[in-house]
């Protein structure tokens, strides 16, 4: 049970590490002013798992956004978490059931923002139009990666999944974790430029990694495979979550190979519906002015001297 939203004054936090950049409070703040809540959103630096749950715990907190490093983590800590959490292995999203204390419910709510990110745009060729399987790379492992798996395989009926990642035991638990999707795709490591030289073209390309410069080995070796896939006469859809800087450099490559791009800031925006009508309760979430709430949130972005460099 969800608990119904009051007339008492609430905030909602994003909690992580390095969230200081986020643009998310300005669509946040506007769609509680469309709602008629007294509640504020607010990006809170937690260097610890254990001051992400004190925020969650605290009675005047009305929700969660849960952000690297946290998204795994914060499972064990949890009171409750729905089919989808379980499902994908990670939790973004942290809302209330009843009881004294109240209870901490977990679940994921950035497949959505993955989901709508992809079918913002198209490529050269409807994915499957051709009777070829529909395949996928997503560079990365970590929590985000398992919410563009289960995104891409549950609801875009992709087969196959390349994953570009440094490390191998990561891969193997995203792996390990997949099996308990619905639709439970195959999913290859693709470790080398040769190996990748056999593979099939992506449809779509998923990135779940902060924006570094490749500086090791095993980082030049992922961005060479990428640009391999890349470069490639069909173009599908890219994503790039990390969205600072904005234009990642992930993007700006893609974009000269000619691929069709969207960035990570409309994560965010794809995810607002599902996330209020968690934390404030079915009903009330019905008022909410979204196309308000996404023009709040492409301005933000574009003011935004965080992310815009």
């Amino acid at each position: 049970m969800v608990i119904a939203a009051g007339n008492e004054e609430r905030r909602l936090h994003l909690v992580g590490v390095g969230v200081s950049h986020s643009i998310a409070y300005a669509m946040h703040n506007h769609i509680a002013q469309s709602l008629g809540l007294p509640w504020t959103f607010h990006s809170t630096e937690c260097p610890t798992l254990e001051d992400a749950l004190a925020i969650g715990r605290d009675p005047a907190t009305a929700g969660l956004v849960v952000t690297m490093p946290y998204k795994t983590s914060i499972i064990p800590h949890l009171d409750g978490l729905d089919e989808v959490a379980t499902a994908i292995g990670a939790c973004n999203n942290v809302y209330y059931g009843g009881g004294d204390p109240r209870r901490l419910l977990g679940t994921n709510t950035d497949w959505r923002g993955i989901l709508g990110c992809l079918k913002e745009k198209k490529g050269d060729v409807e994915p499957g139009s051709d009777g070829e399987p529909i395949t996928a790379v997503v560079v990365g492992a970590g929590g985000a990666s398992r919410a563009a798996v289960y995104a891409l395989a549950s609801h875009l009926n992709v087969s196959v999944i390349h994953v570009l990642n440094r490390d191998d035991q990561e891969v193997h638990d995203l792996i390990r974790d997949s099996a308990r999707l619905p639709k439970v795709p195959r999913i290859v490591h693709v470790k080398s430029l040769e190996q990748a030289s056999r593979l099939p073209h992506a449809d779509y390309v998923v990135g779940t990694v902060p924006d570094f410069e490749p500086k090791t080995e095993q980082e030049k070796t992922v961005a060479s495979i990428l640009r391999s896939f890349l470069e490639r006469p069909r173009k599908g859809v890219l994503l790039d979550m990390c969205f600072k800087p904005r234009r990642t450099r992930t993007i700006k490559l893609a974009e000269s190979l000619g691929w069709p791009t969207v960035e990570g800031i409309h994560v965010i925006g794809y995810q607002m519906d599902e996330q209020w009508r968690l934390w404030a309760g079915e009903e009330k979430a019905k008022s909410l002015d979204k196309e308000g709430a996404w023009r709040v949130l492409l301005k933000a972005a574009e003011e935004s001297k965080s992310i815009n460099f």
